[in-house]
């Protein structure tokens, strides 16, 4: 089915962003994949091409645009080219929505003509050791000490937490903590006492660097509060609609992906004497798939429409998210699988979107989460 949901001036866009994807991001991601991290001098290239801060306000160096739609055009060519290191999502629809809508005048003109060049990246730490998707049990404190915060705790699996200048810290600003007692303190790199731990070893998205974070006794200034004190639960559930749209976006890019490589791949691959694909079997694995992905796709666009115009609510992004993130997985599966052992050699792309796309389903809040967010919205 023809898409109806971009136009000319979108496709023109796809067409800057594979191009920046063609110079500056495959050339060097075997090697950024080895070491763990990608280049700053990719976000100052992002930057210079006008992909970062999309929807910041031109006065701030962005690019006055609050079309949802040309993110979703980066989602879908980032994830087609096999390159989620470059955390561009997590830096323009997670972060910087806190950074447009919570900051005061004097820390936008501070932070953003940064954010949008690429000479600050950024993170956002929620997750701890002990409190994953509750955030109601996060123990890290900020103490009012009268001109300044002082910040104790640790985080964990922040997403760009090695590259990261700005890091926008969900605290306890109260003894009780939770809905009524958080707080959202931004520090940035070089502040006394702020430490990165481990770049962690995981099993897919080497090239994203992602790692603990530690605060002791960090003086954070009065004017790093991001927001309302002690509002931080409200700002971040209004935020979380657009994050997990934006996974949802990258997991039925995958999936749809996945599925075009697969279909070649058994056209060409021959067994018994002939190509797979006459086999009934895997045609009715590449019919299902393909109908799956159709559906998928069409309830996606529909929400990528609904969120330009501000219409998206937190229980369709939650649907949105866990059932196309639950499709990426089980398309991901299946496509290796018609691989075969090629399938597993990481040489393969199918076999790299497979650890790639495998925390598609818990980052940005895990499926079990999102489902129970959906019942409660209707069984009370």
């Amino acid at each position: 089915m023809k898409r109806q949901l971009f136009t000319a001036d979108h496709e023109a866009f796809r067409e800057t962003v594979r191009t920046f994807l063609t110079k500056e991001v495959a050339p060097h991601y075997e090697q950024w994949e080895k070491d763990g991290v990608v280049s700053r001098d990719a976000w100052l290239a992002a930057g210079r091409q006008g992909l970062l801060g999309l929807a910041v306000p031109e006065e701030y160096g962005g690019g006055g645009n609050l079309d949802f739609r040309y993110a979703a055009v980066i989602a879908e060519e980032f994830t087609r080219a096999g390159a989620p290191g470059l955390a561009l999502g997590l830096h323009n629809d997670v972060i910087g929505p806190y950074l447009t809508s919570l900051a005061t005048e004097e820390q936008k003109r501070r932070w953003l003509p940064g954010f949008c060049s690429g000479e600050i990246v950024t993170a956002i730490a929620m997750t701890e050791p002990g409190a994953g998707s509750d955030l109601q049990g996060i123990r890290t404190t900020a103490e009012d000490r009268g001109d300044h915060w002082l910040l104790n705790g640790s985080k964990t699996f922040i997403s760009n937490g090695i590259l990261a200048d700005l890091v926008i810290v969900v605290a306890k600003t109260t003894p009780e903590g939770g809905a009524h007692g958080l707080s959202l303190l931004v520090v940035e790199r070089g502040m006394v006492g702020f430490e990165r731990g481990r770049n962690l070893d995981k099993i897919g998205q080497k090239a994203q660097d992602t790692a603990e974070l530690f605060f002791r006794d960090v003086v954070v200034p009065k004017e790093n509060l991001l927001g309302q004190r002690d509002g931080a639960f409200v700002h971040l559930m209004t935020n979380l609609a657009q994050e997990r749209l934006g996974i949802a976006m990258a997991a039925i890019a995958a999936a749809e992906h996945l599925l075009e490589i697969t279909t070649a791949y058994v056209k060409e691959r021959e067994a018994f004497g002939r190509p797979l694909s006459r086999l009934q079997h895997i045609r009715f694995e590449i019919a299902e798939m393909a109908t799956e992905c159709a559906v998928t796709r069409s309830f996606l666009d529909r929400c990528i429409a609904d969120h330009s115009r501000g219409e998206l609510d937190a229980v369709h992004a939650s649907m949105a998210k866990w059932w196309a993130t639950e499709l990426q997985k089980r398309v991901a599966d299946r496509c290796l699988q018609l691989h075969g052992g090629y399938g597993y050699m990481t040489e393969y792309r199918v076999a790299r979107a497979f650890t790639d796309g495998r925390i598609q389903t818990i980052y940005g809040g895990t499926t079990e989460i999102m489902k129970e967010i959906i019942g409660r919205s209707l069984l009370g």
